[in-house]
């Protein structure tokens, strides 16, 4: 869900998605080896592991690729949204910056050219 007043373009969304699929890679990735290292552990050292049939091995195996790439691509997505609504806000202050910095500026030439004081000329003297 995006933040009021933020809305995404096609080129964002391409972008999300794209985040979001190599999460899911990292994190299939990352628990597959975690999910093999355990299922070798209970070849090793479970009876009732071993006991299993190959069909519900292979299902504990896929099973935590999903969990890991739900996992990893939930929060790849986020951090990518966090990212953009943190770009977006800064590029709306350095805009509202701007502007105050240009305000500043008409107002240090006015009182330069002297018409910050009804058109008189400053001097520096009282």
């Amino acid at each position: 869900m995006s933040p009021h007043g933020f809305s995404r373009t096609a080129e964002e969304l391409n972008a999300a998605r794209s985040e979001a699929l190599r999460g899911a890679a990292v994190g299939a990735a990352k628990f597959g080896i975690a999910t093999a290292f355990l299922g070798l552990c209970g070849t090793l050292f479970s009876p009732i592991y071993r006991s299993l049939t190959i069909q519900f091995k292979v299902y504990l195996q896929v099973s935590g690729m999903t969990l890991g790439g739900w996992i990893e691509a939930d929060k790849r997505f986020r951090a990518w949204e966090n990212m953009r609504v943190m770009e977006k806000r800064r590029l709306k202050a350095l805009e509202r910056d701007e502007g105050v910095w240009k305000e500043w500026e008409k107002l240090v030439e006015e009182e330069v050219t002297g018409k910050g004081n009804g058109g008189e000329k400053q001097t520096g003297v009282k």
